[in-house]
């Protein structure tokens, strides 16, 4: 795996210009994909703990990273583990934390690992595919009241009912067991407009989310990570649609504010007291999305440890 697989990491220059890496600080990457924003960080001279689930980025990201050998440590896992992480290579406090939570250009075009509904393939959708539930699971198990949920939660589809209906109406046949049988059946469902894109993609979104559980714990990750950063380090997070972003959004609004009472409560009786203040959010510039058309969706969030 070559990690020019990957292409170029989304906003490199507005990521690394909010994260600030430092010689000699402790830089903790919990998304580490095929290595372009870990690189521009051992790049300032900082040292490096990176985190993936996915089997491919970490052999790309460390043929990718070899020239910095010593200054950085790879372990697969899940960065909601990052207790575990932390702990096992002897680390307390970070100068910062980089969080990219979508998925990379190299998981969208390889057909064989079942993310994309533009190329035939397996329904997969494993980030971490040595186990755990795939794509084909949810779409085949589940039942209906289970699926219209997903895609309503998860994909935010209006036409979840009708989607998830003709899905079991399918699979009494057959198994639906590929990428373009669903999308194809989706897109039988959805009125097209240009304006929306595919009509699968938040199907699929919806079933990446719940095979690779992606929103639960994230907020909790985030508070945690941020209590491991030290006066003056900052976290950036890079979400990619709407239930991603708003889970960053307030998390960071929760820690960057001093009281969480109700409003009814004439005192504050919580003591709880700002921990971060926000430094702010970014899109993606023009030149950005005329080299890489896929940051169109990012939103870049930072909060720096008080």
């Amino acid at each position: 795996m070559n990690s020019s697989n990957y292409h170029v990491p989304v906003m490199l220059n507005e990521v690394i210009s909010a994260l600030r890496p430092k010689p000699g600080g402790i830089y903790f990457d919990g998304t580490l994909g095929g290595g372009g924003h870990s690189e521009a960080i051992l790049k300032a001279g900082a040292t490096l703990i990176a985190t993936d689930k996915d089997d491919s980025a970490l052999s790309a990201a460390g043929k990718r990273l070899q020239k910095y050998s010593g200054l950085y440590k790879i372990v697969k896992s899940d960065f909601k583990d990052f207790e575990n992480v932390l702990r096992e290579c002897n680390i307390d406090k970070l100068d910062g934390v980089l969080l990219d939570l979508g998925i990379s250009s190299y998981q969208i075009d390889t057909a064989e690992v079942g993310f994309s509904y533009r190329l035939d393939g397996p329904l997969d959708m494993r980030m971490d595919r040595s186990g755990g539930i795939t794509a084909y699971d949810v779409i085949n198990g589940y039942s209906e009241k289970e699926l219209v949920k997903i895609f309503f939660e998860y994909g935010e589809e209006r036409f979840s009912r009708k989607i998830a209906g003709r899905i079991i109406s399918r699979r009494k046949g057959a198994p639906i067991v590929s990428t373009l049988e669903l999308a194809n059946l989706i897109k039988s469902c959805v009125p097209y407009n240009p304006k929306d894109g595919h009509p699968a993609k938040r199907i699929f979104q919806a079933v990446r989310i719940e095979v690779n559980d992606e929103l639960s714990g994230l907020s909790e990750a985030i508070e945690g990570l941020i209590a491991r950063l030290k006066h003056g380090g900052r976290m950036v997070v890079i979400s990619f649609h709407s239930l991603e972003d708003r889970l960053v959004k307030n998390a960071f609004r929760r820690l960057a504010t001093d009281c969480l009472c109700d409003k009814s409560i004439p005192i504050c009786v919580c003591e709880h007291k700002a921990s971060v203040k926000i430094i702010g959010k970014q899109k993606a510039s023009k030149e950005e999305l005329e080299q890489n058309s896929r940051a169109k969706s990012a939103t870049v969030r930072t909060a720096e440890k008080k």
